[in-house]
């Protein structure tokens, strides 16, 4: 194919390489003279491993040019990836000054071309930029149409400074962001080739990965170095037991705990944190993640709490009681604060759970009720359909086939349902169903 890239640090640059090496011709574009007078030299302008052998090579086939003329680049290809710097103003936000210009020009030099053409944005950008920002002002400045007569993709890079372009060539996914089938087709053709799975979603989840798979980067290096502090702290030797936590391929390493849903509770992450941190606070180790791990589940508490209160109704029942599906445990329920919570604001709350019966709750598990909902047994109903008949509001908080089946049979137009666990038939729901966070 004919390609354009616009951006020539490290990502524009690796990709101009191993593109050009693939087979393909391309054209690189940037503001930076000295940039293109070392490519064009056969000279790499980022420090990569491989990059003098394979920048030497690719230039001596005549697959490569590098200019600053806009208007040439895209007449003479098909495809344009933009790799443009996006990055922190003074307070925080995202600098979007260079990308925001280089639209300008695109749509510019789009204004006499034919062709449809494929804007690929490998910038990093904030969820939304690509829809709402860049496209108006490549339909503006061009006279066209998007998804008529050129289209725009968000495809986000993860390359890694120093592996480049190893990981260019064994990425762990392609992800496309598009909203029409013809830049689906055109990226499929020229990464589908890669040893790794293509995956094509809207726009601003491509957009939004980016940032998530980032943010779980530094989540995972700020565990490993705050346990390293307390491990220190203890005399422990920190390699073996991250060496440890790593070999659980079940609950560690896995999907596990990785899907949206309601806030955490239970017999033991709460008091395992409280701990962890006592022992950071005895010793004067200060763990700021962890700290912040309790305060945020408070917050998706608060988030459901809000939810319900903002239905207007004073009728509410609640579906799903313990801190688990397929669980009569109550200790330090998500579900016992929730209902803590709206009783105190005055709630006539009605309480659904197949697996908790007052009877048979012993111990901690019976004080933990007594001191939090002493008068639970006036809550309680047998059926969810007692409740749905008493309630206008049902909040979901267990996830089992019999729930599903029951609220299909008794949710009707006048319910409002809140879902806390992704109900997977609310097409099926006769009332307004909304999820917490989706």
């Amino acid at each position: 194919m004919n390609i354009s890239i616009f951006g020539l640090g490290y990502v524009g640059a690796v990709s101009l390489a191993c593109l050009a090496r693939d087979g393909h011709t391309v054209i690189g574009v940037d503001v930076d003279q000295a940039k293109l007078d070392l490519i064009n030299a056969g000279m790499t302008p980022v420090v990569e491993e491989g990059m003098v052998e394979l920048m030497q090579s690719v230039v001596a086939s005549d697959r490569v040019r590098a200019i600053r003329d806009v208007e040439t680049a895209i007449r003479d290809s098909a495809i344009s990836l933009i790799c443009v710097g996006t990055p922190s103003a003074a307070n925080g936000s995202q600098d979007q000054g260079a990308v925001l210009r280089l639209a300008h020009q695109l749509g510019a030099a789009l204004r006499n071309k034919m062709a449809p053409h494929v804007f690929v944005f490998r910038s990093t950008l904030v969820p939304g930029t690509v829809e709402e920002v860049i496209r108006p002002i490549l339909e503006a400045e061009s006279g066209q149409r998007e998804g008529v007569d050129f289209f725009c993709a968000f495809q986000p890079e993860f390359l890694r400074e120093g592996t480049s372009i190893r990981d260019y060539d064994k990425p762990p996914f392609t992800i496309v962001g598009c909203n029409h089938d013809f830049p689906a087709e055109r990226l499929r053709a020229l990464f589908g080739h890669l040893p790794c799975e293509f995956y094509r979603t809207s726009v601003r989840a491509a957009e939004l990965v980016k940032y998530c798979c980032n943010n779980f980067h530094a989540l995972k290096i700020t565990f490993a170095n705050e346990t390293a502090r307390l491990c220190e702290a203890l005399g422990v030797d920190p390699f073996q037991v991250m060496d440890l936590l790593c070999r659980d391929g079940q609950l560690n390493i896995s999907k596990a705990y990785l899907r949206p849903g309601y806030a955490f509770g239970g017999s033991c992450l709460p008091k395992d944190l409280r701990a962890t941190l006592y022992l950071g606070k005895q010793r004067d180790i200060d763990l700021p993640m962890h700290a912040g791990i309790l305060a945020s589940n408070r917050h998706h508490v608060d988030h459901a709490i809000a939810k319900v209160l903002a239905s207007g109704s004073r009728r509410v029942g609640l579906i799903g009681l313990s801190f688990k599906t397929g669980t009569d445990d109550l200790r330090e329920s998500p579900l016992v604060t929730l209902a803590e919570q709206l009783l105190g604001k005055g709630i006539q709350l009605r309480v659904y759970d197949p697996e908790v019966h007052l009877s048979r709750l012993l111990g901690a598990n019976r004080r933990f009720i007594d001191d939090h909902v002493p008068h639970l047994g006036e809550l309680l109903r047998e059926t969810l359909g007692e409740v749905a008949d008493e309630c206008d509001v049902l909040v979901v908080g267990l996830s089992s086939p019999g729930i599903f089946a029951a609220l299909e049979a008794h949710v009707d137009s006048r319910h409002y349902v809140l879902d806390l666990v992704g109900l997977p038939n609310r097409a099926a729901l006769g009332g307004r169903v909304e999820g917490l966070c989706w």
